[in-house]
């Protein structure tokens, strides 16, 4: 007889930046590594992510990629199409491989709809069919009104109340509930599983790293994320190199794939000038220079967050509060509870400040000094979780009792 072997399908709508892409590759791996034979499948609209390496029994889908303007709206990013024509084309692709592939849970990322509801008809087709249905959110989302008026816009309530079956949260309700000050029924808060942070580590198989000017001696890695919104950051750190009114520490700055060409160009140049800044402009394996680092500055993105978090890193966050007041919300809640350093962005360009923040940064307490428990337990949980289920429906018990 044929064991049914187990298979998770996760959508990740983003084609811009790194944040989801990264969170439901770590997911992914970490289920295939834990749990034998199972198998994951990511729907993704992001073009690079052909750039990352994925371990066996982990594949991606590519759908077509959208970016957002300025004005809201959304036009597609490669093809030279209509853009209904294109979220027709992302919902059919979703659809179809959800019907083929037959998954047993279905983990939707941060859009409980997906993009323009795309996702919908596709939760519909899997709940008749009798996947567990489960929406991941991030620890902050953002503030309570733009959020509350967001998810009424998109209709979000009915499919949380009749579609969903879990709701897991990645991050610990102690430090911030991302659904707070929102008129949720009891009946969807029952749903919730607050997993917490997902920890990061070294990559088994790790790519050259490539050289730099600093040899052994101690840096600080400055990362905007995927560097889409990352210029003002970037900018203002090289500025405080460029004053010299502090002794500072090497810096290797990682622009991310989505900083615009000429800012890079400008960057590049201007670090060329300077003996103790190195510039990078993309590694899909930006860990080992995590774990190498003597401290980190960053925007306060999710991954970010748990990769400090899980490198032990000094930490100053500048996040952004344009779209979103997610990252300033998140930073806030890290400096509230002793995890991260702030420097508001509305003080951008200060020079005098931003120097003494880089400064203090070298002495300041790693995040375990903060003393937290279970921060950073969010993947054992999920893969708890994910036994559970698949215990519940009888399946590849041999491969999950091998797991103990």
């Amino acid at each position: 007889m044929l064991i049914k072997k187990p298979k998770i399908l996760i959508y990740s709508h983003d084609s811009f930046g790194l944040g989801h892409l990264r969170r439901c590759r770590a997911i992914a791996h970490s289920l295939v590594a834990d749990i034998g034979d199972l198998s994951a499948l990511i729907l993704s609209g992001s073009p690079i992510i052909g750039n990352f390496d994925f371990r066996a029994r982990v594949d991606f889908v590519r759908i077509p990629g959208v970016i957002k303007l300025r004005n809201g709206e959304y036009t597609s990013l490669s093809l030279h199409i209509d853009t209904e024509q294109t979220l027709a084309i992302r919902a059919s692709i979703i659809e179809h491989t959800a019907k083929v592939y037959a998954p047993d849970i279905f983990l939707v990322d941060k859009e409980p709809t997906g993009l323009r509801g795309e996702v919908l008809p596709t939760l519909e087709t899997l709940k008749a069919a009798g996947t567990r249905l489960v929406l991941g959110l991030r620890d902050v989302m953002d503030d309570p009104e733009t959020l509350r008026e967001e998810w009424e816009r998109k209709n979000v309530l009915p499919a949380l109340e009749h579609l969903y079956d879990e709701i897991w949260i990645y991050g610990q309700s102690s430090i911030h509930d991302p659904l707070d000050g929102l008129d949720i029924p009891q009946s969807v808060l029952d749903k919730i599983l607050y997993t917490g942070y997902l920890r990061r580590d070294l990559p088994r198989a790790q790519r050259p790293m490539e050289p730099f000017a600093f040899s052994e001696d101690p840096f600080i890695l400055v990362t905007p994320g995927g560097g889409g919104d990352g210029e003002e950051m970037v900018d203002w750190v090289l500025r405080a190199y460029e004053a010299r009114r502090k002794a500072l520490l090497p810096a290797l700055i990682v622009l991310g794939p989505f900083m615009a060409p000429e800012a890079q160009a400008q960057f590049r140049a201007r670090a060329e000038a300077l003996h103790d800044i190195h510039v990078m402009d993309f590694t899909p394996q930006i860990e080992p220079y995590l774990a190498r680092a003597a401290a980190v500055v960053g925007m306060g993105g999710y991954n970010t967050f748990c990769e400090v978090l899980s490198f032990d890193k000094p930490t100053l966050l500048i996040p952004r509060i344009e779209p979103r007041r997610e990252q300033a919300i998140r930073a806030n809640r890290a400096s509230e509870n002793g995890l991260a350093d702030v420097l508001p962005i509305d003080f951008y360009p200060d020079i005098d400040l931003m120097s003494d923040a880089l400064a203090r940064l070298t002495q300041a307490q790693p995040p375990s000094a903060a003393r937290l428990d279970g921060l950073l337990g969010g993947l054992d949980v999920i893969r708890n979780r994910v036994c559970e289920i698949l215990d519940a429906e009888g399946i590849s018990q041999q491969a999950l009792k091998a797991h103990g």
